[in-house]
């Protein structure tokens, strides 16, 4: 093989892409994760509900609900493994009127079919003695094995992984034309030609374009644009469990949960949208988030909304995944239309579409396999003579960067010099959460673009946000 010939490319470093080429690892295959930006987890990944869904909500017999259940079940062993933020919270759906009862036992009803565990529904009353702050209604859903996640550190850890166990990843390389050879398939980038036996398509929102690149049976994504507000870690006790209304025609509708980090989030809003890159966000969306929260958990304190986002999801018409090889293009293997619950099924689906490849190529395990993935160390959540000692062998843990969030200098350099490290401003906070706090980076910028800048000598007036073209600071150096 040559330097640019590959056994595998994947196209996406999204939390499909990342698990997927995980999950690849496992075999002995050339593989290569190609990804836009300049980081993984830098679309759809970045900006969702971090919710890890039951499994009650998706139509029984789709690939929604077979991975969202076998994903959840993964979800416990794989935070051991990889070392990630992981907690069962559960969560609740709420049925505000009587007449809507009889859907409310249908979505038990396609729980227990699903292969949900535990789930039952409760009274108004029963919801409020676990739940003071939520309104309660004439009966709620209870599904104990829902929980909550880091999107981010779910998504690096794979990708991370991943890389320790031979997968190559190539950032700011865009995917701008699959053209079908003797051998598989040509991958043309801005950043160069790969050959391939078999392409993984996980491109989230643009997934529709590199399918429709090989394929005659044409895919449709519509990107639907989700709103959310998060609101200060003083708010994160508001409620325990994830609350949810009645799904309806857009999804699962405005959800009130805590993060995994101890804030509490509001959202998301559902808009269908022809921009694949519009993540802005718009007061009206911001209010109907806020107002429809409000019927389902009271006192919500608004007041402390730290910040507000929007995230894209990738709805495919057929309203279910696409996962598997495209009947006119064999050796082009889709992961489309991955919208919620695609989070929650993300390890379910890199196991499956890994293993639909190996099947058909006969790689063979990777012997030298490793499953375990060590993440970064979190001072603040040492004891103190834990924290003691890690100051003793490297004082940089005891010089505080951010101070919303309690990050040393040691957490960030390490989020520079580990396996597929921080290269931006946005790297570095979803690895360490520099910048998430109260003050929203107000604070710590300028030290952490100086820490960047000296661990990887990349000059200052070339720091960026995300990829290029948002630099940090305007000028020359002085």
């Amino acid at each position: 093989m040559n330097g640019n010939t590959y056994d595998v490319v994947i196209i996406g470093g999204g939390v499909i892409g990342s698990s997927i080429a995980r999950a690849l690892s496992k075999y002995e295959c050339r593989t290569v994760l190609l990804e836009k930006e300049e980081d993984v987890c830098s679309g759809t990944s970045k900006a969702n509900s971090a919710i890890v869904h039951a499994g009650y909500d998706a139509k029984t017999g789709s690939l929604k609900a077979k991975l969202n259940v076998k994903g959840n079940a993964m979800m416990g062993d794989l935070s051991k493994e990889l070392d990630f933020d992981f907690k069962r919270n559960s969560s609740l759906v709420l049925c505000f009127a009587q007449e809507d009862l009889p859907a409310l036992q249908a979505l038990y009803e396609r729980g227990v079919a699903n292969g949900v565990p535990d789930i039952s529904i409760l009274t108004g009353d029963e919801v409020r003695k676990m739940e003071p702050n939520v309104s309660g209604g004439c009966g709620v859903l209870y599904a104990p094995t829902g929980g909550i996640v880091c999107p981010f550190g779910l998504t690096i850890a794979l990708a991370e992984n991943a890389c320790d166990n031979g997968v190559e990843f190539v950032f700011n390389t865009k995917a701008e034309k699959v053209e079908k050879t003797t051998e598989g398939y040509r991958v043309i980038t801005n950043n160069g030609v790969f050959e391939t036996k078999y392409v993984v398509n996980a491109a989230g929102v643009y997934s529709d374009e590199i399918h429709n690149m090989v394929s005659e049976k044409k895919l449709h994504i519509v990107p639907r644009r989700g709103e959310y507000c998060l609101l200060d870690k003083e708010a994160g006790n508001h409620v325990s469990a994830t609350v949810f209304q009645l799904p309806g025609k857009y999804g699962k509708g405005i959800l009130v949960s805590p993060t995994i980090h101890g804030n509490l989030l509001v959202g998301p809003t559902a808009v269908d949208q022809e921009d694949k890159d519009g993540t802005y966000t718009t007061a009206e969306g911001l209010a109907e988030a806020c107002e429809k929260a409000a019927k389902s958990v009271n006192n919500i304190p608004f007041r402390q909304v730290i910040t507000s986002f929007s995230g894209l999801r990738a709805h495919e018409d057929g309203d279910d995944f696409i996962i598997g090889e495209a009947e006119d293009a064999p050796g082009f293997f889709d992961a489309a239309g991955i919208e919620s619950p695609g989070l929650s099924c993300a390890p379910a689906i890199g196991e499956y579409l890994a293993g639909m490849i190996e099947e058909k190529a006969g790689f063979g395990k990777n012997p030298n396999f490793n499953p375990i993935r060590k993440g970064i160390v979190k001072a603040a959540r040492l004891n103190t003579e834990e924290r003691a000692e890690l100051i003793r062998k490297n004082p940089a843990y005891g010089a505080i960067v951010c101070r919303c969030e309690t990050i040393s200098e040691g957490e960030i350099v390490d989020a520079i010099t580990r396996t597929l490290g921080a290269r931006s401003m946005d790297g570095i906070k979803r690895r360490v959460r520099q910048g998430m706090g109260r003050c929203q980076a107000g604070f710590c910028t300028p030290r952490a673009m100086e820490i960047l800048s000296r661990e990887t000598g990349i000059p200052i007036t070339e720091i960026c946000k995300n990829r290029k073209g948002s630099e940090m600071i305007k000028g020359e150096e002085a």
